[in-house]
């Protein structure tokens, strides 16, 4: 039985804080016997979806960009983490060019009525959301959850645990809040181990 999660990384920066926080997270997780799959997104390349709507049709995408790899990626695992820091009060534009390329979960699923992922499955697949940002105020998080909110309804992915750490500006290095890191790999743990078990 597979236990794979993707692991998507909305950064543009290796090594910075968001990244130190995915790798723990991934560490939990393979830690609880899941493979982890990572992808960077702002390397993938992925185009802005353009509305032609030919997804309404067909199960893909008319853009021929490779994105389809991703699409099938997220059809086949269990499980998902999605790492991002927070840009003008939501997530960067490269993961929000993935995310709405997911369109075709959606037309599947809302206009065709005949979703990628079984319910059997749908019960498993589980999402983390971690997120990072420099401002501390009451708000910075609003956008970005909603966002990926919506994103793991659309894919049948249940958003069920969050790592949110606002005031980087000041924190500036998230090795300063060991408690966070930990609480990254926690959180990967519990991922993995759910996933694990209902694997059994």
């Amino acid at each position: 039985m597979t236990k794979n999660i993707i692991a998507l990384f909305g950064s543009g920066v290796l090594g910075g804080n968001t990244d130190k926080l995915l790798k723990e997270a991934i560490r939990g997780a393979e830690d609880a016997g899941c493979t982890v799959e990572r992808i960077n997104v702002c390397d993938s390349h992925v185009s802005p979806c353009v509305q032609s709507y030919g997804c309404m049709f067909e199960n893909k995408c008319m853009i021929d960009d490779g994105a389809d790899k991703y699409l099938n990626m997220l059809k086949k695992c269990d499980g998902v983490i999605i790492a991002t820091p927070t840009m003008t009060y939501g997530i960067p534009g490269a993961l929000k060019c993935f995310f709405d390329r997911c369109q075709p979960f959606y037309m599947a699923k809302y206009y065709r009525k005949q979703p990628f992922i079984t319910k059997e499955h749908a019960k498993i697949r589980k999402t983390l959301f971690i997120c990072i940002a420099g401002m501390n105020t009451a708000d910075v998080f609003t956008g970005s959850v909603l966002t990926a909110k919506a994103f793991c309804s659309i894919i049948d992915c249940k958003y069920s645990d969050e790592l949110l750490q606002n005031d980087l500006d000041t924190i500036q290095k998230i090795e300063n809040k060991p408690e966070v890191l930990k609480a990254a790999y926690e959180k990967g743990f519990a991922l993995g181990k759910s996933i694990s078990d209902a694997r059994q």
